[in-house]
């Protein structure tokens, strides 16, 4: 008998798994476009286990393209200031987390920025790639993941770069020489080609790698 209620008792959780693997996930994502109609200043994302890829705006405008359903969706918005913000926002059940994970294609943001317009700009997301081209910010850049490589090219800052990974590495190229910049850096588990800490310089250079190498060099404008 007690066998009996046990079998019983597995085919119905077994039951209710399947049913979380056909639900979870199920919803076809919507590939969306948002831009904004006011001149940004400054730009927030702040997202999770997504490959975010910067590209040059050609119209002077700031551009997202991606990708959401009713239960994987952002929250943008636009502050009195000209602040962009976006942020992850989830409605997803116990069901929904069982199953395949978001296809690759739908878990890709690209953001697309006017060149020398904005003046801060800050990336965050998990388990996954930062990709920033040659690019000028004319205050202050941060980009940070947790479990992803940060990845960037003649990145041109007016005044700070903060840079941090974790589970990844640090690489790239920096407008300006490196006595333009005061540094400081903190590496574990990896190899660094930045001093610790460097004092004099106009700008700011604070670079953070857990688990992962820093390669950082300085070009020419």
């Amino acid at each position: 008998m007690k066998k009996t209620i046990s079998i019983i008792l597995c085919v119905i959780l077994c039951s209710f798994i399947f049913a979380g693997c056909a639900g979870g996930g199920s919803e076809p994502f919507e590939k969306k476009t948002y831009t904004p109609d006011v001149r940004i200043r400054g730009i927030d994302l702040d997202v999770r286990d997504r490959e975010i890829t910067v590209e040059a705006s050609g119209d002077d405008q700031v551009h997202i393209q991606y990708s959401e359903n009713s239960k994987e969706y952002y929250d943008i918005s636009v502050s009195d200031d000209q602040m962009l913000t976006m942020t992850a926002a989830s409605d997803k059940g116990l069901s929904d987390y069982i199953g395949g994970k978001t296809s690759a294609e739908d878990r890709k943001i690209l953001l697309q920025i006017p060149d020398g317009l904005l003046e801060d700009l800050t990336l965050s997301t998990t388990n996954e790639d930062i990709t920033v081209p040659g690019l000028t910010v004319t205050k202050n850049i941060d980009i940070s993941s947790n479990g992803g490589n940060v990845i960037f090219e003649n990145l041109d800052t007016g005044i700070a770069l903060t840079l941090n990974a974790k589970n990844g590495n640090i690489s790239g190229t920096i407008v300006g020489s490196y006595d333009d910049f005061a540094i400081r850096s903190e590496i574990k588990k990896g190899d660094s080609n930045l001093p610790g800490d460097k004092d004099t310089g106009a700008k700011t250079l604070d670079v953070s790698c857990n688990n992962g190498d820093i390669e950082i060099a300085f070009v020419k404008q």
